[in-house]
């Protein structure tokens, strides 16, 4: 489970070899939902200020995404993506 990124105590990790379609997961104490890189759709429960740091990071970020998922698909270690500041 490498995490990718780390900010305002939410972390978003992919997983090695994961299912279709290209997605990742963010957690947030107790809370987890993943989201579809390609058309931004959340499946989860998460809270409502922490769902908006997502998309906003998700947003700068989804080029990174898909490149990380398809390295990811290929077993091999995704990079680091800078946090929401």
């Amino acid at each position: 489970m490498p995490i990718i990124s780390q900010f305002l105590g939410i972390s978003i990790v992919m997983y090695w070899t994961d299912h279709a379609p290209p997605h990742f997961h963010a957690k947030y104490a107790e809370y987890e939902m993943t989201m579809n890189i390609f058309d931004g759709v959340v499946e989860g429960k998460f809270p409502r200020r922490a769902l908006r740091h997502v998309l906003e990071w998700y947003e700068l970020h989804k080029d990174e995404l898909i490149e990380n998922w398809q390295l990811c698909q290929s077993a091999k270690s995704p990079h680091s993506i800078e946090p929401l500041e």
